[in-house]
């Protein structure tokens, strides 16, 4: 566990101590993993958690689709994202998210959006939209509340279970 500035002045030696390892640690991972995902990817952020650890954030944007990828730095890469928004150009001022994978309450898909919404922002991209599809309705509700942090307007027609989101910088 890394600790904030105002915990250090308040914690004993020992856990200063640890801390530091555990920082040291986090930044020879980040070293080691930023050379390999640049082999292979465009790195356009390093980000911290809201548990105060630390990701490398990348890209592949190929014209017809973009991937915001990120990756922690507590474990190896392996040539794997641990969290990715998966998305495709509709047209010229739409992206349309096919899919978010990676596990939840991390704080990874918080950082993703903000990347892609910023990504959106430099192509002149207008919209970011997608569906809220039935497969969906488990975790509907972590959905919505997510969607509309990010400032999105989602759309929700519970009796078809069907939704949409959609995202306008203007908003």
């Amino acid at each position: 566990m890394l600790l904030t500035r105002e915990r250090v002045l308040e914690e004993k030696p020992e856990l200063l101590k640890q801390s530091l390892e555990d920082l040291e640690f986090q930044v020879f991972r980040m070293q080691e993993n930023l050379k390999e995902i640049a082999k292979r990817w465009q790195v356009i952020g390093i980000e911290q958690t809201k548990e105060e650890k630390w990701v490398i954030v990348y890209l592949l944007d190929d014209g017809s689709s973009c991937k915001i990828m990120l990756n922690d730095c507590e474990s190896a890469y392996r040539g794997m994202w641990d969290f990715s928004i998966q998305a495709k150009y509709e047209d010229p001022h739409t992206i349309h998210i096919g899919d978010i994978k990676g596990e939840e309450n991390k704080g990874y898909g918080s950082i993703c959006m903000n990347y892609l919404k910023n990504h959106a922002k430099s192509q002149n991209v207008q919209y970011i939209k997608g569906d809220l599809a039935e497969r969906d309705w488990d975790h509907l509700d972590r959905l919505i509340h997510f969607y509309s942090k990010h400032d999105f307007h989602v759309h929700v027609d519970y009796d078809q279970k069907f939704g949409e989101i959609k995202w306008n910088p203007s908003y």
